[in-house]
């Protein structure tokens, strides 16, 4: 029971090494995530309020035609 509960921790937690890199990388890691941020805060200004406001119209259409 022991054995299998520590293959099965051990085999989870195989993709989550994967996706995150070593240590001597995480710096350049964040630096690069940090400045992809930077370079569309002006793109998301613009684009994430148009995605809002057609999301909740398309939530008012969808609960009016239930009515």
């Amino acid at each position: 029971m022991v054995v299998q509960f520590f293959f099965a921790a051990a085999f989870s937690a195989v993709p989550v090494m994967l996706y995150m890199p070593p240590m001597r990388h995480l710096t350049l890691f964040v630096s690069a995530i940090e400045e992809l941020t930077r370079e569309t805060r002006g793109y998301r200004r613009r684009v994430v309020p148009r995605f809002h406001r057609a999301f909740w119209c398309l939530l008012r259409a969808a609960s009016s035609s239930t009515n």
